[in-house]
């Protein structure tokens, strides 16, 4: 099978403005309507909207944190061109654990725009859903104690 190397160049600028945390560049690589979607080996899936994403990593950037160390143990077993899509299908080894990922990128022209989905696949994405749900909580008590004081909804009607 031939592989798109345009296509693995840009999942290389991609991954490396991870590793920096770059959050402007992955900003900008992320399509307006990306969708990081995790399935595990039990069949749970969470999904992850690009604002989702972007807050997290913004967080990560502020507390001086990083995400991974190298992008040496990626490989790039595949892609495939379907119009104004590719498909590229990665796997990596994370704490020795292997995982596997799909990106699905726009093409603008003759160049990789966007990423418009993430798939992973990972042994257990519990943790994830655990921290997602609190999140959702937190947010719905926000939203209740804002009304409780009276002040007005933003929510339309």
């Amino acid at each position: 099978m031939t592989v798109d190397e345009s296509l693995v160049d840009r999942m290389r600028e991609y991954l490396n403005a991870g590793l920096a945390m770059d959050v402007e560049a992955l900003d900008a690589l992320y399509d307006p309507s990306f969708e990081n979607i995790r399935v595990d080996e039990a069949g749970q899936v969470a999904v992850i909207t690009k604002d989702q994403f972007m807050t997290h990593r913004r967080g990560l950037r502020d507390q001086g944190a990083r995400v991974g160390e190298s992008i040496d143990d990626v490989r790039f077993l595949a892609t495939s061109v379907h119009g104004e899509q590719g498909t590229i299908i990665m796997h990596r080894v994370q704490q020795g654990i292997p995982v596997r990922y799909s990106f699905v990128w726009r093409r603008d022209g003759d160049r990789w725009a966007t990423i418009l989905r993430e798939f992973s696949f990972d042994r257990d994405i519990t943790p994830l859903i655990r921290i997602m749900q609190a999140a959702e909580a937190a947010a719905h008590a926000a939203v209740a104690a804002h009304a409780e004081a009276g002040a007005p909804t933003t929510s339309a009607g």
